[in-house]
């Protein structure tokens, strides 16, 4: 036995020598080394790799961005440029494809010549082929004082969405950097458009803690399908079950967490369009440094591919200089400078060059004073990369801002003085968590640079110049790399040719002992001014300017392309809005029948899930993005409530602007790191002090452009096509209840610079609620005074040459009588002023209804009387709040629990008041409205959402008649009380037309 131990021993001895050299002599591998002049990638032990970002830029880099000869040259024209600029896009837009460049098909380019070209109004472009070109980068300026938030220049294709099947993975794993996949079933052919999706399942997120963000709440917490990743890709090959598609993936798709799913693709996207060889600048408010009522940004692609954008400045831009949408792909930015950006310094604001797109490629871009200078967002599937950019004098980080983007590689960047994070961001952003993964930061430079290793991936730090934070990947800190630039030794080893990069030259020692002779050659060059990025751009571009042509046409005049007038044309053949003489609320002769649609109060969230499930919100906006949820496009809101029969919306101001108050906290902001969307409030920002949300103060003299812009683009609209605006002055939400309702209110006193008078600090009772009516209600204080006054006023104005606008006081009033005097009265003056008259609805609880129609001066304005707050119980007891007592509607029916109403309560209720005021309009939208059309219709009430069919061919006729009620039974009449007329009747439960002759 002991012999046995000394031989074991023995054994060890002679060994450890051994295992000492060899571990000694082991080299330890980087994930991706450069050896021997070529890139090598080392597999972890589930064979991912650091992705090949070659493939990013137009054309995957095949093609060099051509020069597309010029259609139309146009000279600056005095006066607005934007019809003239936009006809000629159009017109362009018709042309056929004639100019085959490297197998890609242009229409031409639309040459613009040295000067300044005024626009007042975004320009689309949605057509392939269409390039706009300046004549430099300083001599050609589109000047643009357009409020409406679109982008300067627009470039977007359809998104047209088919449904195809979707066909499950069967790769138990298939790790990042590979490009064949097996599928359970194939369906597919060589060259098919498709998407891959890796679904964000409940284990998944969980797995990543993302499932919730501290306080023991969920709400801000990621969600099944919140967070899902969409590649777009075309095949290469197939065989069998197994495709193989033409660039990899930029994260691993583990069947533990759930199966990724491939579709066929049905995006129609615009190609090969561009923005070329010019300045974009925006007016703004010079005396106010925070100004947003303006351009907030100059390009956005979206559904894009194969486009570009190059050789461009772009100045006082509110937002992004670039932002590349979802479904866009080989995008390439380059040369571009965004400077002097004004904005308040707040979420949403001043992400210079920003994608949610793939296959994008950033390189020589210049941001100074923005706040997120190069960013990639929510799920953003990569690649993506951003090469030689550098920010300066940045307000915020650079990096992943969002949820879970994959991808990314940041390539020679420098950020100065703030930050560059691919790591996790909590709650941040509303909830954003994970913020990266399997992305990459070579040779990059900043005060800060934060790279963590995230669970399922990891980030990858190589070359870096910062203070450092997080456990990620780390290699050669504090110092430079080789190659230089990872970008270009992976697109020359790809492509098998030498690249001409124009990276700023980079000569230069690093050696601490040079020789003497290096010594005096490096002192020489010490006395010349280092290289910029910003002068750099500048000296490539004065190297090889791009030529100006001559085109077969120059337009000289402005109406050279004819203006659309169709809308002019409409607008008079459309019937208006009117009270007849029986009372009934009509377009033209004709009857209006029909719900209308309520907005948005408060919340909402960018994920897909909180975007499906929004209502319409006529002064919401999202920066870069357009849609349900987000900033809803008028036209296709026109179209929807034409298709579903609605008669029009009923607007009033959001709750609040910033969505990190959907928390209801009364609590000061730490920063303006608001969240969007943003619910835009009436007041504009005064660019003084600090709000209550981290935002500069609301002067409450002065109007936000782009909420007002928004109601009358959609009151003209409205006009148009037979619609109404409801829109309702105040929001009673803000002054009652909740203590979060009014922390953010713009007329509290520490939120404007108007000294609204409010106490200071709040008076929360119960730290929780606000009894602020009252207060708000009393205009016996003069600035107040004022103030209601001169926004009634704005109220008016903004409408004054809109039909179909019917105004009210308030949502949810339940104030005093003498508020609805004052309103009323600043009416008379504004249409004793203007020489017109507005359509006013009366709103409010029975006994202020009431008491303001006993007065004829105010009785003689209301053109409607709504039954909102008030009904009739189906026995007969009346359920009537009073006004003034500070509470709001649901607190009274928490305080009086109201019963339900019937068909005959609700027909009283009209009927009294249709029969004491027979030539006004009498709108029933009280309890269950929605169940009660016939009851409240033959009462003689307007605005019903719903009747029979056949009363709906008769409207026109109707209009004609008046309700008899037949006390002793319940029958309902509808008659003009001619014999020779048609009658509509309603008898035991039936409602029936007659004929009598």
């Amino acid at each position: 036995m002991q012999v046995k131990f000394f031989v074991f021993f023995l054994f060890i001895f002679i060994s450890i020598p051994f295992f000492c050299v060899a571990q000694k002599n082991e080299k330890k591998l980087f994930p991706i080394f450069f050896e021997n002049g070529k890139l090598n990638y080392t597999p972890d032990s589930l064979g991912n790799k650091i992705i090949d970002f070659s493939f990013c830029g137009y054309t995957n880099q095949n093609n060099n961005i051509p020069y597309v000869p010029p259609i139309i040259v146009i000279p600056p024209i005095k006066g607005d440029m934007t019809a003239v600029l936009q006809n000629a896009i159009n017109y362009v837009s018709t042309l056929n494809s004639s100019q085959k460049i490297d197998n890609t098909n242009f229409k031409g380019a639309i040459q613009l010549q040295k000067g300044v070209y005024h626009i007042s109004k975004g320009l689309l472009i949605n057509t392939n082929g269409i390039v706009i070109r300046g004549a430099g980068i300083n001599e050609t300026i589109i000047e643009t004082n357009a409020i409406d938030r679109l982008p300067v220049f627009y470039i977007k294709g359809n998104n047209e969405n088919m449904m195809y099947e979707n066909i499950k993975i069967a790769d138990a794993y298939f790790p990042i950097g590979s490009t064949q996949l097996k599928l359970e079933k194939q369906i597919f052919s060589p060259f098919d458009k498709i998407t891959i999706t890796r679904l964000a399942t409940k284990k998944w997120i969980n797995h990543l803690g993302c499932n919730e963000f501290g306080g023991g709440l969920s709400a801000l917490g990621w969600k099944e399908n919140d967070v899902n990743t969409t590649w777009h890709r075309t095949i290469k090959s197939v065989k069998d079950n197994t495709i193989e598609i033409y660039a990899p993936l930029a994260d691993a798709l583990d069947s533990n967490f759930g199966a990724a799913i491939i579709s066929k693709s049905s995006l129609q996207p615009i190609e090969f369009c561009a923005i070329e060889n010019l300045s974009i600048v925006s007016s703004f408010d010079k005396t106010n440094s925070k100004d947003e009522d303006h351009a907030w940004d100059a390009i956005r692609l979206e559904n894009a591919r194969n486009c570009w954008v190059r050789r461009t400045q772009i100045k006082h831009i509110a937002g992004s200089a670039v932002f590349v949408n979802k479904n866009s792909k080989n995008i390439t930015v380059e040369d571009v400078k965004y400077v002097s950006p004004i904005s308040e310094i707040g979420g949403g604001r001043r992400n210079a060059f920003a994608t949610e797109g793939e296959f994008t490629l950033f390189q020589r871009c210049y941001a100074d004073s923005a706040i997120h200078a190069f960013s990639v967002g929510h799920s953003t599937a990569g690649p993506n990369a951003f090469v030689q950019c550098e920010a300066t004098n940045a307000l915020g980080f650079s990096g992943a801002v969002s949820s879970w983007a994959t991808g990314t590689l940041f390539d020679l960047v420098n950020v100065e003085g703030n930050a560059i994070r691919f790591g996790y961001r909590g709650q941040d952003a509303n909830g954003a968590g994970w913020s990266a993964a399997n992305s990459v930061l070579w040779n990059c430079s900043a005060a800060l640079i934060e790279n963590k290793k995230t669970p399922t991936a990891n980030n990858f730090a190589f070359g870096s110049w910062a203070q450092f934070e997080g456990n990620g990947f780390w290699a050669e800190s504090n110092n430079t790399i080789t190659p230089r630039s990872l970008f270009y030794v992976q697109l020359e080893q790809r492509l098998q040719k030498k690249i001409n990069n124009n990276l700023i030259p980079f000569d230069g020692e690093a050696s601490s002992s040079p020789s003497v002779e290096v010594a005096a050659k490096l002192t020489k060059a010490a006395l010349q001014p280092k290289m910029t990025l910003s002068n750099w751009i500048d000296e490539l571009i004065k190297k090889d300017p791009i030529k100006l042509a001559p085109a077969k046409r120059t337009i000289t005049s402005i109406d050279y392309f004819a203006a659309d007038r169709a809308t002019d044309v409409k607008l008079l053949n459309v019937p208006t809005l009117q009270v007849n003489k029986k009372g009934w609320l009509t377009f033209g002769n004709k009857i209006i029948i029909g719900n209308t649609q309520d907005i948005q109060w408060w919340s909402g969230g960018l994920s897909p899930k909180e975007k499906a499930q929004s209502k319409l919100h006529l002064t919401r906006y999202v920066p870069n993005q357009i849609g349900n949820g987000l900033t809803d496009d008028l036209t296709t809101i026109v179209d929807s409530l034409r298709q579903r029969k609605y008669i029009g919306i009923a607007h009033h101001y959001g709750l609040w602007y910033d969505r990190r108050r959907d928390d209801h906290q009364r609590v000061k902001r730490m920063d303006g790191d608001v969240w969007p969307p943003f619910y835009e409030l009436p007041f504009a920002r005064s660019g003084k002090e600090i709000a209550w949300d981290g935002l500069s103060k609301y002067d409450l003299t002065k109007y936000n452009k782009f909420y007002w812009s928004r109601l009358q683009q959609f009151a003209n609209l409205a006009d148009l096509n037979n619609l109404l605006l409801l829109n309702h002055h105040y929001f009673q939400h803000n002054i009652i209840e909740a203590g979060a309702h009014y922390a953010d209110f713009p007329w509290r006193t520490a939120n404007n610079i108007n000294n609204t008078g409010f106490n200071e600090p709040v008076n929360y009772a119960g730290d929780k609620r606000i009894f602020y009516g009252e207060q708000f209600y009393d205009i016996t204080n003069k600035n107040r005074n004022e103030l209601h006054k001169k926004y009634i006023f704005q109220n008016l104005n903004n409408f004054k040459h809109n039909k179909n606008v019917i105004h009210y006081i308030s949502e949810e009033y339940t104030g005093a009588t003498h508020f609805v005097k004052f309103w009323l009265d600043n009416i008379a003056l504004w249409e004793k002023e203007n020489k017109l008259q507005v359509i006013i609805a009366l709103s409010v609880t029975k006994d202020v209804q009431d008491s303001i129609l006993a007065i004829k001066k105010y009785a003689d304005m209301i053109d409607i009387i709504e039954i909102k707050y008030w009904h009739y119980e189906a026995d007969g007891n009346l359920y009537a709040p009073k006004g003034g007592q500070n509470l709001a509607p649901r607190q009274h029916a928490r305080l009086l629990k109201p019963k339900k109403t019937s068909d005959q309560q609700v027909y009283r209720a009209v009927y009294e008041y249709k029969t004491k005021y027979p030539t006004k309009a009498v709108v029933y939208r009280g309890d269950n409205y929605l169940a009660y059309s016939h009851a409240a219709f033959m009462a003689g009430g307007s605005l019903v959402p719903n009747i029979k069919k056949e009363y709906e061919e008769d409207l026109e006729q109707i209009s004609n008649f008046s309700p008899i009620h037949k006390i002793d039974k319940m029958e309902w009449e509808l008659s003009d009380g001619l014999k020779s007329s048609t009658g509509y009747n309603y008898k035991d439960g039936i409602y029936w037309k007659i004929y009598t002759k």
